[in-house]
Parts: structure tokens; C-alpha cells; sequence
């Protein structure tokens, strides 16, 4: 028989075991750009050398350029379904930005809203675009109003979507506190599950329902592009300041014609941050749309869409 000692051995030897067999399941090397590009890259891709940086762009359509611009931790392709419809009368532009994406960090680590905007006007510049409608999804929207407020001249119309820049008098998402913490954020270096994923998505998204397998495998494999852990990490640690009187003065110097589209249940910049916006600017008008959460354009892109262009029309 056993020994009490032996058996005591034995269940702890089972439980390292299982451990260990548990974090190797969700434990994730990075991706390379050229394996992602197999299957995120399409006959529209391009890539343009901008700070170092191989920057991943798609230019679709004709028509007057509209320049679209994703959020946090997203691609370019959020904005697939309404590049579908726009490029039929626009150009549609859009680029996976520093940090995220196929285009992934960049040689500095500053992810600052300053020089998110030096990088949006260089990058605007090597592909000669001068004149254009600007429109940005929460950090997208943060760049592009900040972009307008600097260039007022090159953005004929702006769209703000559930754009961050103000403070939000709520806790972070969790994904941000966990990036800023020592151990938490060594261990997302390596330990990024599907699941934490798919947990993140449900936060953006009013409707569960909508969140597909393939959805939740794209944004899971653009965030194991190699460098982009780091770069999150690199980012949420900075300090935005979005409180700062500068960024309320500066926000209320945009002149550009400016449409709000904010989702009633977005848990992540929630609404009232849309009013408040929306008072503060000078020549602004609030779309809010009851079904949505923090990403319209992807949520519920025909709804939001028809609000776009009801805008753009006038």
C-alpha cells in the first residue's frame, strides 16, 4: 500500500501535470506578418513605409476620398461592411494603425494621441491625399478630431463613432488594468486565450448574438501579430490625459461639420460622453443608436451607415 507521503506526492505530481497541460492550451506564440497576410491581406492591400513602419492601407472606390480610421486593439477591417457600400460612390481609404493590425508597433513605443496625428498626416501625404471626409471609431476618433482640429482645411466633413477624448468616470476595461500591471501583463505576453477575446467583444457589442467564430478569430490572430502584445501593453501604459483643459479647448475649436454616432448601450465610452461631446463642439450633430454598443459601423452597419449618409448628403 501507498504511504499517506506517497499519496500526497502523487495528487500534487497529478495537479502540476494538469497545470501545466492547461496553461500550454492556451499559451500562444506570435503570428508573423506573412502568415497573416495570407488571409487578412487581400487584392486591395498595400504596404507603405512610414516611420519605419511597413503600414498596412486598402484605397477602394471613387469618388471623394472618405478616410477611416479603427479603435483599440482592432484593424482595418472593422470597417469592411461599409466599405462595401461607400466605395460604391467614395474612396474609401482606411490603414491598420501603429500598434495594431498587420502594420504592428512601432520603433519608439509612443502611442500618443500627438503622434497617432504626425503619423495619420505622414501617411496621408505619401499617398497624396489632401482633401477628404474624416471618420474614426473611439482612439480613430480621438486621432481624427484632433487631425481636424490641426488641419482644418484638409477635412471637409468629420464622423466621430463612440470617439474616446474625454474622460469616462468609470473603471477602464479590464483588458487596460490587466496591461498595466507588472505580472498581468508579462503573462498576456504569451497567455492570450480565445476566450479572453471573445469576453472583450461581448463588453463592445450590444448583441451577443453577432459575435461570430470568425469574428473573434480575427481580432484574437491580429493581436498575436508579432509585436502587438507588447505594443498594447506599451500603450494602455501611457498616460492620455483626457481630462486636460487643452483637450476640452482644442475639442472646442473644431469648426469641421461634425456627425456623433454613438451606440445607447456602449459599455466601454458610454453615451453620456456622446452629449457631452456633442455640446462642447462647436458645429455638431448627436445620432444615437439604441441597438448598438461601442462599434456601430460593425454592429449594425446598414443602420449606421444610413445615418452617414444622410450626413453626407446635406
Amino acid at each position: 500500500m501507498k504511504s499517506k507521503s506517497s499519496k500526497r506526492k502523487y495528487w500534487l505530481y497529478t495537479i502540476l501535470i494538469a497545470l501545466i497541460l492547461a496553461i500550454n492550451s492556451i499559451v500562444y506564440s506570435d503570428i508573423s506578418v506573412d502568415d497573416l497576410k495570407v488571409e487578412y491581406a487581400n487584392q486591395y492591400s498595400k504596404f507603405i513605409e512610414v516611420d519605419g513602419m511597413q503600414v498596412h492601407y486598402r484605397i477602394e472606390g471613387e469618388g471623394f476620398p472618405i478616410v477611416l480610421i479603427h479603435g483599440t486593439a482592432s484593424s482595418l477591417h472593422t470597417w469592411d461592411d461599409w466599405t462595401k457600400e461607400l466605395k460604391k460612390t467614395n474612396t474609401i481609404i482606411r490603414m491598420d494603425l501603429p500598434a495594431f493590425g498587420l502594420t504592428g508597433p512601432n520603433e519608439t513605443a509612443d502611442y500618443s494621441i500627438n503622434t497617432y496625428t504626425t503619423f495619420l498626416d505622414q501617411f496621408l501625404n505619401e499617398i497624396a491625399i489632401d482633401s477628404f471626409h474624416l471618420a474614426g471609431n473611439s482612439l480613430g476618433g480621438n486621432i481624427a478630431w484632433n487631425y481636424a482640429a490641426e488641419h482644418p482645411i484638409k477635412v471637409n466633413k468629420l464622423i466621430l463613432v463612440a470617439s474616446s477624448g474625454l474622460p469616462t468616470n468609470k473603471p477602464q476595461p479590464a483588458v487596460f488594468k490587466m496591461a498595466k500591471m507588472p505580472v498581468l501583463s508579462n503573462l498576456f505576453l504569451h497567455i492570450t486565450p480565445k476566450f479572453f477575446i471573445n469576453k472583450n467583444m461581448q463588453e463592445v457589442y450590444a448583441d451577443y448574438k453577432k459575435i461570430t467564430d470568425n469574428l473573434v478569430s480575427r481580432y484574437h490572430k491580429m493581436a498575436l501579430r508579432e509585436g502587438n502584445r507588447q505594443a498594447f501593453i506599451d500603450r494602455a501604459r501611457m498616460d492620455f490625459k483626457q481630462g486636460s483643459k487643452a483637450n476640452f479647448e482644442k475639442l472646442k475649436n473644431v469648426q469641421t461639420p461634425t456627425l456623433l454616432i454613438w451606440g445607447a448601450q456602449d459599455n466601454w465610452i458610454p453615451l453620456y460622453n456622446g452629449k457631452r461631446m456633442d455640446s462642447i463642439m462647436q458645429n455638431s450633430k448627436l445620432v444615437v443608436l439604441e441597438n448598438s454598443g461601442h462599434v456601430p459601423m460593425e454592429e449594425n452597419p446598414k443602420e449606421s451607415l444610413d445615418v452617414l449618409r444622410s450626413f453626407l448628403s446635406n
